[in-house]
This record gives structure tokens, sequence and C-alpha cells, in this order.
């Protein structure tokens, strides 16, 4: 592909040149454009969308009108495998919640509230389907976990392949206001691991700002410039050009940023790899995606497993636990039966340019209210759109070499929670589109299935809670328990925690226990998880029913992320956010309390976590506890007993960054 020479950019330095630095400062600190074009194809909305499909399949059966028939291309060996796969996972989801519903069915005592039994079984059934998915996909990664996957991309096969000197590549990473330190000190970890590889010049990176505060503006472009004089000191090799465009007009969020980016600058790459504010990658991670990317050339997107790790609260150390431990099984089964139709989770992934500029811009979804306007959880969408175009999108779950931080506390996982409720339940609007591939279309409905569970959750006990309350006798309702209510209560455990154990077993069957601190350890962290995951999940289940009715309502909640402190979680913050929770529950549990005292015990798993928020919230986000525990091994895991190259940089770098602002 034959592309421009960049130019390498340097600081102003001349009178003239801070004129001009003055008026266009992204002259002076970004590469000459080179533009294309990336044109939006406008959605044709849901309802328009089902009718055009029902009018075609009716004028399908109208004699003679039936089309000519197009012979399909015979599809791959991976296509097949997936739909057999898709085929297995449909029936066994279908039949394990047909077996719960019979259970839950028979499990109900006659009575005179008919309606309300009915509309708690339809909530079961609906809820119980949710749960086998997620079960299913558990069990299809443990298998993956044991025997492989000849069908799907690996890393391994691209080992030993050349690198192309044409496949120019660039790094984009977009932020707006982010922590400078954390941004700066991973990019600069990631640029010195992509030199040590002798393949940098083939990469330019990019900083995308869209920062707004001048004082972060202006330290950004600092810690710019002295990326670049630290990495042009690398020795025996060529440093990597490192560019900084800060935009004026902040139009469509990240989609927006990185749009600005290829319609300037993407004709002058073959690929583009997309970065977070928090993301650290290797070196041989990145040369290895540039090189899948050469080895398939339907590919349009290939996204790597990413491993949480870095902060060092306890919630958000039980966060990249879990993650390592039963998160991978749910990454490998869906893998599984993804496939080439896989999603995108908008960083740590490599794109191909041309397509994407071509087929995945992003057209507003028209109407009022949250549900329209801008695309914000764009990832998703483009992947699907990348299918559209017949180009292939992977997630290849054996690259090491990806990193990302989670949330440092549980506010900030809500903050975020809420911008992806919002997304997600948007992108549901897009499931009928034409042209979208069946898979596609299933991931936009779990993406908003993520978010209903939880107003479906609490609807389901509400019913239940009117239901003992309005029994004859409620003590007798309370404590009779049936056979087939102990062998539901027994199916249903085994589908929320046959996944964590099988993450563990998984683990032992590896030999992994000793990179977990040894059996002891990795025992005592998985219980100490769950423990944490049951507190937290009541909370969550309130949140995300707020953020869902704020997302299909329109109205407004102030919902933001409290000062952090360097003790973590202000009590100040925590109660403006969680103590109006807690005082509604509180007096929820006095209104039942005065109809039925014994109903209290049986409320008390959901209800408590709630109550007792704010503490759990503050203690959770806590550095020391978090340290603390760190110190005695808990919730360790392979990435901190044994730290890659780039995350020791990465940290060192932060460290020296932190102590430069403080100073």
């Amino acid at each position: 592909m034959d592309t421009p020479t960049l130019a390498r950019v340097t600081p102003a330095t001349s009178g003239r040149s801070r004129l001009r630095e003055e008026r266009h400062p992204n002259a002076v600190t970004a590469p000459p454009v080179h533009r294309g074009s990336m044109v939006p194809r406008p959605w044709r909305g849901f309802w328009k969308s089902i009718g055009t499909a029902a009018l075609s399949v009716a004028s399908a059966c109208l004699p003679g009108q039936r089309p000519p028939a197009v012979r399909a291309p015979r599809p791959t060996a991976w296509e097949v495998a997936g739909n057999r796969r898709r085929t297995v996972f449909s029936v066994l989801t279908l039949l394990s919640t047909v077996l719960a519903a019979s259970l839950y069915h028979r499990a109900q005592p006659d009575g005179e509230n008919t309606w309300l039994q009915m509309a708690q079984l339809g909530l079961f059934v609906l809820l119980s389907a949710w749960v086998v998915t997620g079960f299913v996909t558990a069990l299809m990664g443990f298998w993956v976990m044991l025997r492989g996957d000849r069908h799907t991309l690996t890393a391994a096969s691209v080992r030993d392949h050349a690198m192309n000197p044409e496949a120019r590549t660039a790094l984009i990473m977009p932020i707006c206001n982010e922590d400078v330190a954390t941004v700066f000190a991973g990019l600069r970890a990631t640029c010195e691991s992509l030199i040590g590889t002798g393949h940098a010049g083939q990469f330019d990176v990019f900083v995308l700002s869209d920062s707004y505060d001048p004082a972060i503006a202006a330290a950004e472009r600092q810690a710019w410039e002295a990326l670049r004089a630290a990495l042009a000191e690398q020795p025996g090799q060529p440093p990597i050009e490192v560019y900084y465009r800060l935009r004026s007009r902040r139009t469509h969020r990240k989609a927006g940023n990185v749009a600005d980016f290829c319609r300037r600058w993407g004709k002058d790459y073959r690929y583009m790899v997309v970065l977070d504010a928090d993301s650290v990658m290797s070196g041989s991670c990145l040369v290895s995606l540039t090189q899948l990317m050469e080895a398939n050339p339907r590919a349009g997107i290939i996204q790597t497993a990413t491993q949480a790790i870095g902060h060092a609260t306890l919630h958000a150390r039980a966060q990249q636990f879990g993650s390592r431990v039963t998160g991978q099984l749910f990454t490998l089964g869906m893998q599984f039966w993804q496939l080439g139709e896989s999603h995108y989770w908008g960083h740590n992934a490599i794109i191909r340019v041309e397509p994407f500029m071509k087929h995945c811009a992003l057209a507003p979804i028209e109407g009022k209210g949250g549900m329209s306007g801008g695309i914000m959880s764009h990832d998703f969408v483009e992947a699907a759109l990348m299918r559209r175009a017949g180009y292939h999108v992977w997630l290849v779950s054996d690259l090491t070499g990806s990193y990302e931080q989670q949330p440092p506390d549980l506010l900030s996982e809500l903050q975020r929670d809420r911008r992806w409720c919002q997304g997600n339940l948007q992108n549901s609007r897009l499931i009928a589109e034409p042209g979208i591939h069946r898979v596609h279309r299933f991931m936009f409905g779990i993406g908003a299935m993520s978010y209903l569970a939880a107003p479906l959750w609490l609807a389901f006990m509400a019913l239940g809670t009117a239901l003992v309350l309005s029994h004859p006798d409620p003590l007798a309702s309370l404590h009779s328990v049936s056979d087939e209510r102990l062998v539901l209560w027994g199916w249903t455990l085994c589908l929320l925690f046959l996944p964590r154990l099988l993450g563990l077993l998984a683990v032992f069957l590896k030999g992994e226990q000793k990179r977990f601190g040894g059996v002891g350890n990795l025992l005592a962290s998985a219980g100490l998880e769950s423990a944490l995951a049951l507190i937290q999940a009541p909370i969550r289940m309130v949140a995300h029913s707020l953020f869902v009715l704020v997302a299909v309502t329109g109205i407004q909640l102030d919902w933001k992320s409290p000062p952090r402190e360097a003790t973590g979680v202000a009590w100040r913050g925590a109660s403006a956010q969680l103590a109006p929770i807690a005082a509604i529950v509180g007096l929820l549990l006095v209104g039942v309390a005065a109809l039925n005292p014994d109903a209290l015990i049986w409320m008390l798993p959901v209800t408590l976590p709630l109550v007792m928020a704010v503490p759990f919230t503050v203690a959770t986000g806590h550095v020391e506890l978090g340290a603390w525990m760190r110190a005695r091994g808990a919730l360790l895991i392979p990435e901190e007993s044994w730290s890659p190259a780039v995350l020791r940089r990465a940290w060192r770098h932060a460290s020296r960054l932190s102590l430069l602002k403080l100073a």
C-alpha cells in the first residue's frame, strides 16, 4: 500500500511558528492531513425494518413473485462449525429453561392469587433463560479450556510469520479529561515494548484528546512532549512517532473522535489499534495482531481478550480475580459459539481501516429521548456493520499482553454502567436493521438484557413478597418447603455457582494454582470474591433498574462519581449516591415488619446489602484495605505474582509521573 511519508513533528521554536501554533496548534503536534471519506448510512428504523421484512416475505409467497434464486457461497469450515455450535447452544438453553419452568410451576402452592403466580412464572421463565445462556456459555468455555478449538484464530498460527513492511498501523488513544499520569505512563510502556520488537517503524501513535479542561489539556501537551523526548533517547532503535491532537469540535464522543482520525489520516494506514486511556499492550501482542490481519485478509476486526489489572482497592482486586478465574470461561465460551461473528469491545483491538471507513460510520438514531441520538455503545454496532459488509470479527483468546484497569470502586463502576446501560438499550433499536447477522442481532439483545435483567429481578422479588404477604397463612407459606422447591433451589444454585467452580477446576487442571498464591490462597480468594459479588448484587440490581428507568423515560438522574481521595471513596460521595436507596429500603423493611415480621428473614439477603451500601462501598474502595489484603496473598492473580515487563514499566512510569505532579 502506497502511503505518504509523515513528517516528523517537533515543538515550535520560532516566533512565526509560535503564532501558527496559537492559531492552529494541531498543525504543530500532528502530521499533515490526508483526507478521506467516511459517510454514515442512515438507519431504516425498527418498525420500518420489520415492515419491510414482512412485505418481502409476503411478496415471495405470491405466485410468480418469487425472486430468482441466488446461489449462496459455500460456507467455510468455521461457519459450518459455528452454525452447529449455535444450534447446540439454543437446544441446551431451551431444554434447561423448560425444565426450570416445569420445576417452578410444580413448586407453586395452590392459591387464590393465580394472576400473581402466572406473572411471576412468566418472569421466572425469562430470567431463567437469561441465566441459562450464561451457564451454557461457561460450559462451552470450560470445554475449550480443556480441549482447545481448531476453528478459531490463534496467535500461535502466525508465530513464525514475517512482518509485512507495508502493513502500516496506527495506535490511536481517544481520551477526555483523563488522569494524565495513567494515560502517558501506559502509553510510554507500550511504545517502549513496541520499540523492543524492532518493528516500531511500521507503527505511529496518535493521542486524540477531547479534553475541555484547560489545565488537563496543558498537562497532556506537556506529557506528550516529554514522551517524545524520552522515546527519542531509546538506544539502538529509531523512535516511534507519537502525535497529539486536541479536538475543538467534540462531536459524538469517542466514536466521533475515532471517525475524525479516520477522515484525516485513515488513508495513510492499513490497520489501526484502538486503545483506552488505561490500556497497556505489549509490543509482541501488537505485532501478532498485525500478523493475524495480514494472514486473514477477510478479518475486519480482531479483538484481544484483555486482562484487568492495575488498581489496589479491594473492589478492583476482586473484579480482576473474578475476571481471571471465571470471566475467562465466558470469554472462551463466546469465542466458541461466535467464531468469526464475534463482538468488539471498543479497545485493545485491531481494525482494518479501509472497510471501517467505508461501512462503519455511525448515523444518529432518529427520535427524541435517551434511546435516540448519537450511538453511545458504538463497539457492538461497528462489529455488526463490519460483518454486514462481509468481513469477519474475531476474538483471539490466546494472545497475551493486552491489559486494562477495572473501576477502582463500586461508584465508579456504576457511573460507567449508567453510560453502558443507555448505550445497550439504544442499540436494541437496531436489532431489526436489514443485513445484520443473526449473531449480532443476538448480541444486541444480550447487551440490552444485561441491564433489563435488573428491573425484571426486582419485579420478580416484589411479586414473591406480595404472594407471601397475601397468603391466608403467611407463616405457613414461608416455612413450607416442598421437594420440588428444594430441587428448584438446587438447580438455581447450580446455574449460578457452577461456572465459578468450573473456573477453579480449570486452574487446578492446568496446574496454575501456584501462580494464584497456592491452593489455600486460591480457594480463600475464590470464597472472598464470591461473597463480595453476592453482597454487591442487590446494589447493582437497584442501580441498574434506575439506569433503565432513566434511559427509557428520559428522566434526569444526577449520578456523578465522587472525588477520589488518596484513601479511596469519600463518605460524603458514597452517601450522596447510595444513602437515598438505603433509606427507602429501610422504610420498606419497616412496612413489611408491620405486616408480617416473619417475612423479614427471607428479605435480608437482598435488603441488608442495600441498607449497608454506603459503608460497604467505602470499605471496598479503600486503597489501604486492598493493599493489606494484597500483602497477605488475597485475590492474587498470575500477573501480580510475576508481572510482565510492560506492566512493570507502566507502573514505574506512573509512580514517577505522580511524584512529579505532587512536586
